[in-house]
């Protein structure tokens, strides 16, 4: 398990309770930096999945993954030899 999905569910955690702390105090700035911290765990929990997903991928297909690996590489190097 990538550590990312570990990380962003503890900040998302983290987020609904500074957002609820500050929906109970009426302090609007640490509700909405509750609601970004949460936000940012959702997104750093999805990308560990993503993460984990490729992992899985290529350990099951890993000529496929080389193969893929490498036509992203021409592709971006084409696109940056372009400059």
């Amino acid at each position: 398990m990538d550590e990312n999905r570990v990380e962003g569910a503890a900040r998302n955690v983290a987020g609904k309770v500074q957002k609820t702390f500050g929906s109970v105090t009426g302090d609007q700035e640490t509700e909405g930096h509750g609601i970004a911290q949460e936000a940012m765990g959702q997104a750093q929990n999805l990308y560990g999945n993503a993460v984990d997903s490729v992992r899985g991928y290529a350990n099951d297909q890993p000529l496929s993954a080389l193969l893929i690996a490498g036509g992203i590489g021409m592709a971006l190097g084409v696109l940056i030899g372009r400059r």
